[in-house]
């Protein structure tokens, strides 16, 4: 057997490859959050808040936390599901690599992207919306987003493992766009119905967003708040993950 870690670098690749060659998944997780900044973003981002934050700044790390977080879920959810509905998974099976190395380059090859996917989204906004922020910030946001990301990691997989292939993007868009909106990722929360606003601190994208907002100075909850919140709720979908995995091992190879 191949040492794992060249393993892993060739099964990354290879994954990376696949996911550049479908404009489907590539083009659409590059393009979305920029457009979503042009239509809510450009139009007010010169803006400031009463307490002086910049409303470009806020709007960016708004986006670029959906951006993220849409990688992870409809990535793995949906990619996930069309690799079961394609009985990739059988082939893996018959191969020598190891389950937790596929897995793990799955991770990688999200946060490669999600990592692109926020610096094209930073970088239309300093060069076509005019938000500035020192590189510091950028970079702080970058780094927050990418680490907290665990639980959509969890939940694409809970997604991907529980639905079929027709089903996972209905399901994906059905829990990560109401969560987006729901949680101010979109317009900020104040703006949103009453009853939106008293379910936010409940939900998983509201924690995130937390994360990115401190990072331009919004006022926000305790650092360590956000990441207990994240950490539970990863194991909560972790948790579905597994269940579901093992129920289709049981059904696939009993």
């Amino acid at each position: 057997m191949a040492p794992l870690f060249r393993m892993l670098v060739a099964q990354t690749l290879g994954e990376l490859r696949v996911r550049w060659r479908t404009p489907a998944f590539s083009l659409t997780n590059l393009a979305l959050p920029v457009l979503f900044f042009t239509f809510f973003g450009l139009p007010v981002a010169g803006q400031t808040f009463s307490n002086g934050v910049s409303v470009g700044a806020y709007l960016l790390a708004s986006f670029a936390a959906y951006a993220v977080g849409s990688v992870m879920v409809y990535g793995f959810g949906i990619g996930v599901a069309t690799e079961r509905g394609m009985k990739v998974d059988l082939l893996m099976r018959a191969t020598p690599l190891p389950p937790a190395i596929a897995i793990l380059a799955k991770v990688l090859n999200a946060l490669a992207f999600s990592l692109l996917s926020v610096v094209v989204l930073i970088v239309y906004c300093i060069l076509v919306g005019g938000v500035r922020q020192d590189l510091t910030v950028w970079i702080d946001i970058t780094a927050r987003l990418l680490a907290g990301s665990l639980p959509f990691v969890a939940l694409g997989f809970a997604i991907g493992y529980s639905s079929g292939p027709t089903v996972a993007p209905a399901l994906a868009n059905l829990i990560f766009l109401p969560l987006s909106f729901a949680s101010g990722l979109f317009m900020p929360l104040d703006r949103l119905p009453g009853f939106v606003q008293r379910i936010a601190p409940y939900l998983p994208t509201y924690h995130y967003g937390q994360l990115a907002w401190s990072a331009v100075g919004v006022p926000s909850e305790p650092l360590l708040t956000s990441l207990a919140w994240l950490a539970g709720y990863t194991a909560l979908f972790m948790a579905v993950t597994i269940r579901a995995y093992r129920r289709e091992q049981s059904l696939k190879f009993a």
